[in-house]
C-alpha cells in the first residue's frame, strides 16, 4: 500500500507513497528542506518563485480566488481554486487540465485534483507534505513519479541548483513507482 521513505536498490530516494480512496489515486510525497518554513511558503506561494521551479500561475490567488497554471515542462495548462490558505502551513488547491492542453497532448483525460500542502518547521529545516487526491489508479505510477520531480525541482531551486535531467529521473523513478502501484489494495 504505501512505500517507507527510503532508498531503492539503485540508489534513488523515494519520496512519495500512493494509496487509493474513493476508487482514486492519492500519491503522498514528504521531504525535508534546508530553508525556513517561511521561505519554503513563499516558495510554493508567490507566482513569482513559484515559475521558477514549476510553472506560472495567475489570477486570484485568494481563498475562494480561481487561476490558471501553466507548466512548461510538461506543456500542460490547468484552472484551479484556492480551497484554504493558512500561511505558512497549510495550501489547499483543486486543479483540472483544461480540455484545449488535453486535446493537444497524451495524458489521461482531465480530472479534479485536490492538491494539499503542509509544512512543518523542524530546527533549520521544513518538512513539506504534498498530498494529491484524484487521480486515475491506472496511472497513479507515473503520478508519483512526477509529483516526486516536482518536489525535487523545489529543493534544486532553493538551492540554487539548476534542475536535474527530467528525462532521465523519469526513467529512474518509474519502475519504483510501478512496484509501489502494484502493490495497491
Amino acid at each position: 500500500m504505501t512505500n517507507n521513505t527510503g532508498n531503492t536498490p539503485g540508489g534513488n530516494r523515494i519520496l512519495g507513497s500512493l494509496r487509493a480512496a474513493d476508487g482514486v489515486g492519492v500519491v503522498r510525497i514528504e521531504d525535508h528542506y534546508d530553508t525556513a518554513i517561511d521561505d519554503l511558503w513563499s516558495a510554493i506561494t508567490d507566482p513569482d518563485r513559484l515559475a521558477r521551479w514549476h510553472g506560472r500561475v495567475e489570477g486570484d490567488l485568494r481563498p475562494g480566488g480561481e487561476f490558471r497554471m501553466y507548466l512548461e515542462a510538461d506543456d500542460i495548462e490547468s484552472t484551479g481554486r484556492v480551497e484554504a490558505c493558512e500561511p505558512p502551513r497549510r495550501l489547499l488547491v483543486t486543479n483540472r487540465e483544461t480540455d484545449e492542453s488535453y486535446r493537444k497532448g497524451q495524458g489521461v483525460p482531465p480530472f479534479d485534483a485536490a492538491i494539499e500542502v503542509t509544512l512543518t518547521a523542524d530546527g533549520d529545516q521544513t518538512i513539506l507534505v504534498l498530498e494529491v487526491r484524484g487521480m486515475p489508479l491506472d496511472k497513479i505510477a507515473f503520478y508519483g513519479a512526477g509529483w516526486q520531480i516536482h518536489a525535487e525541482n523545489l529543493a534544486a531551486y532553493l538551492a540554487g541548483r539548476e534542475r536535474g535531467d527530467t528525462e532521465a529521473r523519469w526513467g529512474e523513478l518509474v519502475p519504483p513507482y510501478q512496484d509501489l502501484a502494484a502493490n495497491l489494495d
